[in-house]
């Protein structure tokens, strides 16, 4: 009985986390209320207190179940040592898609512009985005071992501006930007092209 009701328990609380995430894509933060979340899942609005307390911690909640799975799925892309730095900038960029399509970047921009105004919302996207930020770095240390130098950057400066382009990318593109002829997921391809050269340029360094 109480493994029923534990499954029972958690198929509720995803439900509702689901329900959050589309009408984030769909209405945005300011057009999301408990009331519509309830609704939307099929639930009790007092559900969503039990589980969850208030808005900000349903959001919270779906932000970091969200968050830990892209965490680790990156985690676990740069320490696949079969793969180069420039396939692991490959897939990078087709996770990009994937993280559209999947609600993340949409629940990520909403987020992030809610916590400019909501301090407690602000500091879970900071650790979020400062947890991604140090996969970057130590990803970028690798490189700096590999090639030997980073030209004028530093890791943490990479790290930085990948993280940002990256970001940026994914407000412009929800913007509808790329539709307009700016070029986004074309150019952050393309620098996989340069990671290219410098692993050409230590291969050949080591003959």
């Amino acid at each position: 009985m109480a493994h029923v009701s534990a499954v029972k328990v958690l198929a509720t609380k995803s439900g509702i986390l689901d329900a959050a995430k589309q009408i984030l894509q769909t209405q945005g933060y300011s057009g999301l209320t408990t009331r519509n979340v309830a609704a939307k899942a099929g639930v009790p609005l007092s559900q969503i207190q039990y589980h969850f307390g208030s808005k900000e911690g349903m959001l919270l909640a779906l932000f970091e179940f969200m968050n830990t799975q892209l965490l680790d799925r990156q985690d676990a892309m740069f320490n696949e040592q079969s793969l180069t730095l420039s396939q692991q900038w490959d897939l990078a960029c087709d996770y990009l898609d994937a993280d559209i399509d999947s609600g993340y970047v949409r629940v990520l921009q909403e987020l992030m512009a809610a916590g400019w105004s909501n301090p407690g919302i602000g500091k879970v996207v900071c650790e979020g985005i400062l947890s991604w930020n140090k996969l970057l770095t130590d990803l970028a240390e690798k490189a700096l071992q590999s090639f030997g130098t980073l030209g004028p950057f530093t890791p943490q400066d990479l790290a930085a501006l990948v993280g940002s382009a990256f970001i940026g990318a994914e407000s412009r593109l929800l913007l509808g930007l790329e539709d307009q002829g700016v070029s986004l997921r074309h150019s952050l391809r393309r620098f996989g092209d340069i990671i290219r050269i410098f692993e050409d340029q230590a291969n050949r360094g080591k003959y």
